[in-house]
């Protein structure tokens, strides 16, 4: 089994990359997904998240309140490295028997790991990649894509890429990077040409 790390800011292509991976046989653990888990109802990553950030950002229905939690950690730098250190010992875990599975189930599986902050986490991280993949797309670009696609004011938008780690400091991650500065069809064309050179 191979494990490739998936990367890129916020609004990059990543899930239109991984999902074309998918399509070639890729096994996706979506790191968002499990940073959901990590934080299901009655789970002790929600309870810890209760204990700091208080009950306004819990709903009525005792899921986490995202947009409130959002607007908290977004603005925040030193709330949001709280909340980093809740939740991603416990997204590791789960990942990691997410890896366990994909193995058992086929010992010759590429694994592409979907996770949007791997340079944010990169000095804390248990896992050594077989390769890196970057997908890469200007700040002023993923800007704009939030706006027009998620209805962000300019304002949150440009909170939401600058939180994140520099494009330089990603790139100097990436064994590979896959071009999402242009079209749909560019960014598959891009993304099949990656595919081709981790897969063999």
């Amino acid at each position: 089994m191979r494990i490739i790390g998936l990367t890129g800011g916020i609004a990059a292509g990543k899930s239109t990359v991984s999902a074309r991976w998918a399509e070639h046989g890729a096994v996706v653990v979506d790191a968002d997904r499990l940073a959901r888990d990590a934080v299901a109802p009655r789970s002790p990553g929600l309870a810890r998240v209760a204990e700091r950030f208080g009950p306004a950002v819990i709903a009525a229905d005792g899921t986490l309140d995202r947009p409130a939690l959002g607007a908290v950690v977004f603005a925040d730098p030193a709330a949001r490295k709280d909340l980093e250190a809740i939740t991603h010992p416990e997204v590791w875990r789960l990942a990691q028997l997410a890896f366990d599975a994909a193995e058992s189930a086929d010992p010759d599986a590429v694994v592409v790991y979907d996770v949007p902050l791997l340079a944010e986490a990169r000095g804390s991280r248990p896992l050594r990649f077989d390769a890196v993949v970057v997908v890469d797309a200007p700040a002023a670009q993923r800007i704009e894509r939030l706006v027009e696609r998620r209805g962000m004011t300019h304002e949150e938008a440009e909170r939401r890429v600058s939180a994140q780690a520099s494009d330089a400091d990603r790139l100097a991650l990436a064994d590979h990077v896959v071009d999402a500065t242009g079209t749909l069809a560019d960014t598959l064309r891009s993304a099949d040409a990656v595919w081709e050179r981790i897969a063999r």
